[in-house]
């Protein structure tokens, strides 16, 4: 997820951003130039945009905050229904996380402020309130879900996910929150915190964000437009055509706490309830 800094300027009262697992500082990453165009295409294949694209150990960072490994382009495209072109909605992958009901574990490690525990232990519970058939479980160490730190850079990213569910039907792991030294401030939040690892955790169930078609909504400064793909983004029913300005699964934050709302509930309900 992404801090955007702009509703910070405009308004200091709010925080960074979060949802993209990063802060949105509204310039887009030059390091698509020392891309090849053959990695360009396997990455729009997969149906990701190709803005922002950044070289990462092993693979790529695409919007922000999804990994996608060299393994992962190389795997042949799996099938499935055609991208939905649409506004602000609700989406999921081709892949989602399968044998249900079922519980996943989840473990962090490395963070010595306790607001990190605190909000694990927060988004943990904000999901098991919903009586989905997927729960989740926090365990001491070796969690099916390993929330790690690691300096992500200062430009702006809070956090990053290391994909979408496997082909196997288990969730993607690690998490990976930014240890740089100020990313969060000096006094974060627990309930900001509490956001952005489940907004990460909803990548890793294999939720894309929701304006995934048109980041400028959370993020400004600039627009995504990732054409039609066979996988990727699937439209969720029952999810709304227009905005939606407090999903969880937003690209970008702008500091504030955002619980589940209505359409985001309606979206956990369609693929776990």
């Amino acid at each position: 997820m992404k801090f955007n800094f702009r509703s910070l300027f405009i308004c200091t009262a709010l925080s960074t951003v979060l949802f993209s697992c990063q802060k949105t500082d509204k310039t887009v990453p030059s390091s698509t130039n020392v891309i090849s165009s053959e990695v360009l295409a396997k990455i729009a294949d997969k149906g990701f945009s190709t803005d922002g694209v950044m070289v990462a150990n092993g693979g790529y960072i695409v919007e922000n905050d999804i990994f996608l490994s060299n393994e992962d382009l190389a795997k042949p495209l799996a099938q499935g229904p055609n991208l939905r072109v649409g506004d602000e909605e609700q989406y999921h992958t081709t892949l989602l996380v399968t044998r249900l009901p079922r519980v996943i574990t989840v473990s962090i490690s490395g963070f010595a402020d306790p607001v990190f525990s605190l909000a694990t232990d927060s988004a943990i519970a904000r999901y098991n309130k919903l009586g989905l058939k997927l729960t989740f479980q926090r365990v001491a160490s070796g969690g099916n879900i390993q929330i790690i730190g690691a300096d992500l850079g200062g430009g702006g990213v809070l956090g990053q996910s290391s994909g979408f569910p496997t082909a196997a039907g288990n969730p993607a792991s690690p998490i990976t929150l930014n240890s740089r030294a100020g990313t969060f401030g000096t006094n974060p939040s627990v309930q900001w915190m509490t956001t952005i690892i489940a907004h990460e955790l909803g990548h890793t169930i294999g939720f894309r964000h929701t304006d995934y078609k048109n980041r400028k909504y959370s993020c400004g400064g600039f627009k995504y437009n990732e054409g039609q793909s066979t996988v990727g983004a699937i439209w969720i029913p029952g999810t709304p055509k227009t905005g939606d300005p407090n999903s969880w699964m937003l690209a970008c934050t702008d500091g504030t706490n955002r619980p589940f709302n209505a359409n985001d509930i309606i979206a956990l309900n369609y693929l776990y309830k």
